[in-house]
């Protein structure tokens, strides 16, 4: 399959009132397994690959990112798009660039957030959050395969979120340029269904604190067109990690039988 047909079948996956799943691998070994158990897409995830280099959620430069992304989108023959952060700058040139770079990988698809990352001011006023998405909308109408530009908007992730602000930030993106909205952090399902049936372009969900306890077919009601789920399987492989560890430290070896025959199962998935 050509480049501009996985990114055009990517595309049309973005059905409001029919939400697809799209799981966020860390690595070109989960992105294998995610691929070979069915799903139709993937999504990397910055917290997740933050965590592989041993550092925190914004802590990995564009070049790393960018690089991350080529490795996981040649992995697979699926669709990829990547969180690449708020564009490695405020300018709306470096929202440009960081899309221009990402369009000359296997990538079909790319977000840019409007977080700033100043703890006292952590999202940019919205004509500038709307100029950066425009800059990054032109980088992605010119890459040669095409690619579907997310815009984020993140305030309800630092306790700013007001479901009327962030739906009239996310209808400029729209304007601006955006293929697909996302406004991470919602909190509950009225406010779901606020932003989904109050835009113009597909939505993507995060699933997130009490979304978690929702099923899909609550998501499609509400209008929902994409479900992610951001660095929760990374933290969750993590985790396990962490806890058999911790169980090994202490002269125990169960952990190491909890999940059957792991190396069995994930071997199908993996390359030789």
């Amino acid at each position: 399959m050509s480049h501009d047909e996985k990114t055009s079948r990517f595309l049309a996956l973005h059905r409001p009132g029919a939400p697809f799943i799209l799981p966020n691998p860390w690595d070109n070994g989960s992105a294998r397994i995610l691929e070979g158990l069915g799903f139709s897409a993937l999504a990397t995830t910055s917290s997740g690959f933050a965590l592989t280099k041993g550092r925190r959620d914004y802590g990995v430069t564009r070049d790393e990112v960018i690089d991350h992304c080529r490795d996981i989108a040649g992995a697979v023959d699926i669709a990829v798009t990547a969180d690449l952060e708020n564009g490695f700058g405020a300018r709306p040139e470096d929202a440009a660039e960081t899309i221009r770079l990402a369009a000359q990988t296997p990538l079909c698809g790319g977000s840019i957030e409007d977080a700033s990352g100043d703890a006292d001011d952590p999202v940019f006023s919205q004509a500038l959050a709307v100029e950066r998405v425009a800059a990054a909308a032109e980088a992605a109408r010119a890459a040669p395969g095409g690619f579907v530009l997310t815009a984020r908007a993140e305030a309800f992730l630092y306790g700013r979120g007001d479901v009327d602000e962030i739906i009239t930030r996310l209808n400029g993106f729209a304007d601006a340029g955006a293929d697909v909205l996302f406004a991470p952090g919602l909190p509950d399902m009225d406010a779901v269904a606020a932003v989904c049936g109050g835009v113009s372009k597909p939505v993507n969900i995060l699933i997130l604190g009490d979304l978690k306890h929702h099923s899909v077919a609550e998501f499609a009601k509400a209008g929902a067109a994409r479900l992610s789920i951001g660095g929760g399987l990374a933290w969750s492989a993590y985790g396990t990690l962490a806890n058999a560890a911790a169980m090994l430290k202490d002269g125990g070896f169960g952990a190491l039988t909890a999940n059957g025959d792991g190396a069995k199962i994930v071997a199908q998935f993996l390359q030789d």
